[in-house]
């Protein structure tokens, strides 16, 4: 089974209004995972802009993965405008 973390980030009120809100992201998220048998080891949180990577979580998060190599497959998000320029697979 592969490990994967989950990052879901909204900028917007609209975004959110729109079916972006992180509830429907973490949701589709997990049903993706359920569906092709990945296991959830983390999920994070994030309401900053995409204009650059100066955002808590994502910043924390290169951090741990730094020090714990090997942990976590793969790094999920729901659309590619939800990385900005991060690379992973897209669910939708």
């Amino acid at each position: 089974m592969k490990i994967a973390d989950l990052y879901i980030r909204v900028s917007t009120d609209e975004q959110a209004d729109k079916g972006y809100s992180q509830r429907s992201q973490e949701e589709l998220l997990r049903k993706y995972c359920d569906i092709n048998n990945i296991s959830i080891r983390k999920v994070m949180f994030e309401d900053h802009s995409a204009k650059t990577f100066m955002r808590p979580e994502w910043k924390a998060y290169l951090l741990e993965l730094r020090k714990q190599k090997g942990k976590s497959e793969l790094v999920l998000f729901l659309k590619w405008d939800r990385s900005a320029v991060m690379r992973g697979v897209p669910i939708r």
